[in-house]
This record gives structure tokens, sequence and C-alpha cells, in this order.
């Protein structure tokens, strides 16, 4: 028994100490280095970095395109959420599994299929160059690119949940006369406005940070780049000092958001907890 116990506590230890490790590597040590890097030249330097024209633009452009995106995903995920667990259609299992192709596959090949959608050279180019509308190598290019990528989030979350927590509250309601508005912001919405939330958070953490969806879509323009993308430029000039004071603004949009997910589950966990006597 007493083996059995040191056996445990030196597997517990290695598991903690190991945990603790890759966290240092993968996580500590390359936020330090950014950080570090940003800095290294003092405050003046960091602020004259981040007052460049390419990298305002670059934050100015990415905060647009979650503000687009987020949105858009979270109107989808919640309608896509309810057909599926309230409705019996033919091909159910294939729409879950079509939603969740942007998981499995490259976002390179998200941007290629809106290349060959709307290139100049693509199925709808001719008419969009005729129509004087340009998608490609432009915001409107950007938003889709990023929507493809993030879109399985609030959907992914929404579905387990609603399936989880039936539906008898919303039958005994269309029971007593409620309408289908009426039943969802009544009954549903409370039920899964956590769920929501947290896809929400999710889906903006990605859109900020996509890279390579909208490499393809936003080609090499200047001023129409996000931070991921403009990061990969100063990096690729050797503007080392620009490149890392960007990723900074990067960290802290991240930290924002992981901030804003740790109230969110305190706030929903606060009326759970018991109180001692």
């Amino acid at each position: 028994m007493k083996r059995a116990t040191q056996d445990g506590a030196v597997a517990k230890w290695l598991l903690v100490g190991a945990l603790i490790a890759f966290v240092v590597f993968f996580f500590v040590f390359p936020v330090f280095v950014v950080l570090y890097e940003a800095l290294r030249l003092g405050i003046a330097a960091y602020s004259h970095a981040l007052g460049a024209p390419l990298s305002l633009s670059a934050v100015r452009l990415t905060l647009l395109v979650a503000i687009a995106v987020v949105p858009l995903n979270t109107i989808f995920g919640i309608c896509a959420a309810w057909a599926i667990t309230h409705f019996r259609f033919p091909g159910k299992a294939l729409l879950v599994s079509l939603i969740e192709i942007p998981l499995w596959v490259s976002p390179v090949i998200g941007g290629l299929v809106f290349a060959l959608l709307f290139g100049r050279q693509g199925l709808l180019g001719h008419w969009l160059d005729t129509h004087d509308i340009q998608i490609m190598f432009a915001y409107p290019g950007m938003v889709l690119a990023t929507a493809f990528v993030t879109f399985p989030f609030v959907a992914r979350g929404l579905i387990p949940l609603m399936q989880e927590q039936g539906h008898a509250e919303e039958e005994a309601a269309l029971t007593l006369g409620a309408n289908g508005w009426q039943l969802f912001w009544r009954v549903s919405f409370p039920k899964i406005k956590w769920g929501i939330l947290y896809g929400m958070i999710l889906c903006n953490a990605r859109a900020m940070g996509e890279f390579g969806a909208v490499s393809v879509v936003a080609g090499s323009v200047d001023n129409r780049l996000t931070i991921p993308l403009q990061i990969e430029h100063y990096f690729l000039d050797f503007d080392l000092q620009q490149a890392f004071a960007l990723a900074s603004v990067l960290l802290l949009l991240a930290a924002i958001t992981l901030a804003v997910k740790i109230a969110l589950e305190s706030r929903r966990l606060a009326p759970n907890l018991v109180r001692p006597h």
C-alpha cells in the first residue's frame, strides 16, 4: 500500500512537472521573447513602431474584420444549431460534417476556394469586373475567408448543449401559446447564452489571428493587411522592431479575449457556488 502511494506521488509530480515544462516552453517563453524584443530598444522606439502607418492600418483592419465576422458566424451558428437540434430532415449528419470542414482542412484551402470563385480568372471574376465589384485583395475577401475558417465555433458549441438540454420546456411553452420569438428569447436563449458567448470568444480569437486563408485573398497589397500578415511583411523585410511591436498588440488582444472568457466563466459559475455556513 505504501509502495502504491509512493508510486502515485511520483507519477503525479512527473505529470505536473511535464505540464509545467510544456507551458513554459510553448507559452511563457514565446510570450517573454516577444515582449522582450518589442521593448528591447526602449519605450520610445516601441511607441514609434506601433505608430507606423502600416501598423495602425493593420490593427484597424483586423478589428474591422473581427467586427464583421463574429456577428455573422454567431447568427449562422444559432440558426444551424437550432435547425439541427429541432428538426428532422434528410442529410442532417452530412450537414454536421460540413460544418466541421474548416476544422479539418488547411485554412489555405478556404482562401483558394474564394480565389477560384471571385478571382479575376475565377467563376464570377468576369461578372465582378464588369460591375466594378472588388472582393479579392480587398476587405470583403478578407471577411469571407475569415468567416470560412471561424464559422464552426458557435455552431459546434451550441449543438451538443442544445441536445443535452432537450425540448421539454420549449414544448411546454408552445403548449401555453408562445410564438417562435417568445420561445427563443424567453425559453431557449437563457439556457444557451453562455454557449453563445463562449463561441463568440473563440470565433473572435481565431478571426484576429487568422493567417493562412487571409494571406491568399489579401495578396501583398500594402495598407490592406491584417496584423498577422503585416507581422510577416515586417519580418521578411528584417524590420524586427516593428514586427515584435505589432506582435505584442496581438498578444494584448489575446489577453483581453482571455480576460473576458475568465470573467464570463466566473459569472456563470457564481450562482452555483455553495457558500459555507
